[in-house]
């Protein structure tokens, strides 16, 4: 039996056809890209927008509502309803976690940083209070998430919180301030209180007093937008 070998025939490329053949993968890849992740196509497009992290608990998760009527969302809907004129593009990431405390503040802005934000807004600290935990190391952790936005060039927005006077006037006085200490020390844009007209109205809030409702998260959208405005 024989066997009868086929020569393979090997095509020699110019330099010009491989470099336009290139041209073409590279121009092609960037499109699909681009269509399927939601980036400019073109790896050099000018950034048009200004990236918005919020990091919060489940009142800014929005625990209770729809994700298109929490605080986050209103206010992106509120960008996008300026006149075009205006030239103000914003995406917003909310990257809040309901139940969380501010020891997980600075792994969570490691993890997005790879999102690049502008603009961080910082309102964390509810469930420290709430579960009556350390204002020192409630603040500690708060100053290292600072402090890294900073060291990444990110403007920061601190949003104030308050608790009951029922946690004891010492215990709250000292959670009040360490928003407004930290407000002071970084000269950071400063919220007084997130929930301003909202807390302790059951018109605006949930069932348990706590988390706002559809009405609620309109009036907090209202406060923090114009801090946002500001920084832009």
């Amino acid at each position: 039996m024989t066997f009868k070998i086929r020569p393979r025939i090997f095509r020699i490329l110019s330099f010009r056809t491989l470099f336009f053949r290139s041209c073409f993968v590279l121009i092609f890849g960037g499109c699909l890209i681009g269509r399927f992740s939601g980036i400019p196509s073109m790896a050099w497009a000018e950034k048009t927008h200004t990236n918005i992290l919020f990091l919060g608990d489940s009142i800014t998760a929005g625990l209770g509502v729809e994700l298109e009527n929490t605080y986050p969302a209103l206010i992106n809907d509120m960008f996008n309803d300026m006149p075009e004129e205006k030239g103000i593009r914003v995406r917003i990431t909310n990257g809040s976690i309901s139940g969380s405390t501010t020891a997980g503040a600075l792994s969570r802005l490691k993890w997005f940083l790879r999102a690049k934000p502008d603009i961080l807004v910082l309102a964390l600290g509810a469930n420290d209070g709430l579960r009556g935990l350390s204002t020192q190391e409630m603040s500690q952790n708060l100053e290292r998430t600072i402090v890294l936005a900073k060291e990444n060039g990110i403007r920061v927005i601190l949003a104030g919180m308050q608790i009951p006077p029922n946690y004891g006037q010492a215990y709250s006085k000292a959670f009040r301030e360490v928003f407004a200490s930290l407000a002071d020390r970084y000269d950071l844009s400063f919220i007084p209180f997130l929930l301003k007209a909202v807390a302790g109205n059951p018109l605006l809030n949930q069932a348990d007093g706590i988390h706002p409702n559809r009405a609620g998260h309109k009036i907090i959208a209202e406060t923090v937008f114009p801090y946002i405005q500001v920084q832009l």
